[in-house]
């Protein structure tokens, strides 16, 4: 009897959704350092993934086909599982509100000076700020225009923004009012007020936003990474934020998570941390689901899993 292993917590109703596509499969779930080792070395498919699974995996000689609960697959061995022919998908698409909601509340927190303003409402301070700055008519470049990056677009037009968009294709999107290619990257950063990174991890975006990209911005400009954390020079950020080449950062991602309790980012007054959270929602487990299933019945078909299927050419 095949196995499907889940190291992605589900609701009960939802596993219910999954069993009843492949009733004859014995399915696993539970708290994952329980799980017993055979079930790791038997599974044909993974909803999930850990260190264990990772460890595993040269000798999960029935693994198929691995979903991820994350957009981003970088964290995994990814070598192995194309060398395998190993069907990878991921929950990519889930996040454009989230995230752009997330983001858009960091960067009206800048804009009306409400982070300083929390911190003085802390200490009891009734201090106003000169800090206070309005969207429209600002100038907003969006690096990796997917479909979260066409939803931030679609907001900044909404609060009368100019969007500028960089992606390897360059293709047109709607609510983008110029669309470049990744070799207009620095021309994009040197035009923008507020600088919105949500590129995937691969070995062409490594530290991709480096001294020098940042050198190319503009002194006020806020530089929001909403993407992967390796993306970003950290130590070059901290060093732009430090010395005024940049006007502050709104972080959700970090090279190291969590990030370290005494890193300086977390002291500095033109910065805004959220702890990886920018995709989530209370339905986040529900979306999973729901790209899973889809993909289940194809597989359960005969089929591969056609949504979201990663490129093990791009990596994502």
């Amino acid at each position: 009897m095949p196995t499907l292993l889940l190291l992605f917590e589900l609701k009960p109703e939802q596993i219910e959704q999954i069993r009843d596509i492949i009733p004859d499969w014995t399915i696993v779930s539970g708290d994952a350092d329980s799980i017993a080792d055979e079930y790791f070395l038997n599974a044909e498919i993974v909803l999930g993934w850990n260190s264990r699974m990772e460890a595993a995996l040269d000798s999960a000689a029935r693994l198929k086909w691995v979903q991820t609960s994350s957009a981003g697959v970088d964290k995994l061995p990814l070598d192995k599982l194309r060398d395998r022919g190993i069907y990878l998908t991921s929950a990519s698409g889930i996040h454009p509100v989230s995230m752009a909601e997330t983001l858009f509340a960091m960067l009206l927190a800048f804009s009306r000076n409400l982070h300083h303003a929390i911190r003085q409402q802390s200490r009891g301070q009734w201090k106003a700020s000169e800090r206070y700055h309005q969207l429209a008519g600002r100038t907003m470049g969006i690096i990796g225009v997917g479909v979260i990056g066409e939803e931030v677009a679609r907001l900044g037009k909404a609060f009368g923004m100019r969007t500028l968009g960089v992606r390897r294709s360059a293709k047109p999107v709607e609510a983008v009012d110029e669309m470049y290619g990744m070799e207009q990257l620095d021309f994009v950063l040197a035009q923008s007020d507020v600088i919105v990174n949500i590129l995937p991890y691969t070995e062409e975006t490594h530290h991709l936003f480096d001294a020098g990209r940042f050198d190319r911005m503009q002194s006020h400009a806020l530089f929001f990474n909403m993407g992967r954390g390796a993306s970003v020079d950290t130590d070059a950020l901290v060093e732009a934020l430090a010395n005024g080449a940049i006007g502050g950062a709104g972080l959700d991602v970090f090279e190291t998570e969590p990030l370290p309790s005494d890193h300086p980012l977390w002291t500095m007054d033109n910065v805004i941390i959220t702890p990886h959270i920018g995709g989530w929602t209370s339905q986040y487990k529900q979306k999973v689901t729901d790209i899973f299933t889809s993909n289940l019945r194809n597989y359960a078909a005969g089929e591969r899993p056609g949504r979201n299927l990663v490129d093990y050419g791009r990596n994502y």
